[in-house]
């Protein structure tokens, strides 16, 4: 595309354009923990410049500048989306903008194509998916001039529905299918709290999965004591599973009934070496698991290498780092620690 005399009013357009992209407010979603690869050439050839997670979802608008002053170019440049979300049964909505192409894959397999050069573009198709987790991988490219790029879905069958976040443009889906009068079991209710997050494990720095609604009741499965100050409760949640701590449930049983349950951190200590290096900024405690309630199992001295074999992700944003050093296995807080090698491959627990 050319380059205009009237880049300002552009930029303001584009902004207007992007921020009334028409999208169901009920139900969207830009998904959390991304990673971004990028890249200064038009096709995604060679090594990335800059690999690192972003704090949301993809919803950028460049205007005629870089991603990252300095390291990737202004013009002239591809980055690669990665993430693994995930999803209940049904059929979705998949929206993307872009200025210049994209495209997208799930699951490994190419679903839209529009990685041609063009201005703002709007597209949208439909994908059903299993209940579980899916890869979603966005790639995109600029030419010259404006640059932006977003994508988003929303569930158009099922039962969930979708509550905003704040003002950021971010949704979650909260709550899921509470307990009803079909099911019998004990259950546990959310209470003191607005939201309660569950989690992929029955620790503070597992990953996010999903915030349960103040007041619902649940189906309550198990129970895990590894962090000592309060229970975990494994919680069914619709067509999921999850973990949410019991500082803020109500049980309708005594807990001492509920059987004690290990959960898919106590299976991942063997992960195989990827290639990613963690660097700590400090010396750090070595974790049995991501939380600094469990018990210290080593430690990590300033600047030593470790492998980074595991992730959580919170927000979007990196959380625990799961390292194996000097046959030590365990998690360090990520927040004073510099990656190094393709982060993008270290899977998400």
């Amino acid at each position: 595309m050319t380059r205009s005399r009237i880049i300002p009013l552009i930029i303001l357009s584009l902004m207007f354009a992007i921020a009334l992209i028409p999208t169901n407010e009920a139900q969207a979603e830009f998904g959390t923990g991304w990673t971004a690869q990028y890249f200064n050439n038009t096709d995604l050839s060679g090594s990335p410049v800059l690999s690192e997670a972003l704090a949301g979802g993809i919803n950028f608008n460049f205007g005629t500048s870089s991603p990252r002053a300095g390291v990737v170019n202004d013009d002239n440049f591809s980055a690669r989306y990665s993430s693994v979300q995930l999803f209940n049964s049904g059929t979705y909505e998949f929206i993307l903008s872009s200025d210049d192409g994209a495209r997208v894959f799930i699951d490994g397999v190419l679903v839209l194509d529009r990685f041609v050069g063009r201005s703002l573009t709007t597209d949208r198709f439909q994908y059903t998916l299993t209940a579980g987790t899916h890869s979603l991988v966005v790639e995109y490219f600029e030419g010259i001039d404006q640059a932006a790029i977003q994508f988003q879905w929303f569930q158009i069958s099922g039962t969930l529905t979708g509550t905003p976040i704040g003002g950021g443009g971010g949704f979650i889906t909260p709550v899921g299918t509470p307990a009803t009068a079909v099911y019998t079991g004990p259950t546990a209710t959310v209470t003191g709290v607005r939201g309660l997050t569950l989690r992929t494990g029955p620790y503070l720095g597992a990953s996010y999965i999903t915030t349960l609604g103040s007041g619902t009741a649940y189906p309550v499965l198990a129970r895990n004591a590894d962090e000592g100050i309060y229970n975990w409760y494994k919680l069914r949640v619709g067509e999921r599973e999850g973990w949410a701590s019991g500082r803020f449930l109500t049980i309708s049983v005594d807990r001492n009934t509920l059987p004690l349950q290990g959960s898919d951190f106590d299976t991942i200590d063997n992960a195989p070496d990827i290639g990613a290096r963690a660097y700590p900024r400090a010396v750090m405690n070595i974790r049995a698991r991501p939380s600094p309630r469990t018990q210290q199992v080593g430690s990590l001295p300033w600047g030593a290498e470790a492998e980074l074999i595991g992730r959580t992700v919170q927000g979007g944003t990196l959380r625990w780092l799961q390292v194996r050093y000097n046959g030590i296995v365990g998690w360090i807080d990520a927040r004073w620690v510099t990656v190094r090698g393709e982060i993008y491959q270290v899977p998400i627990r």
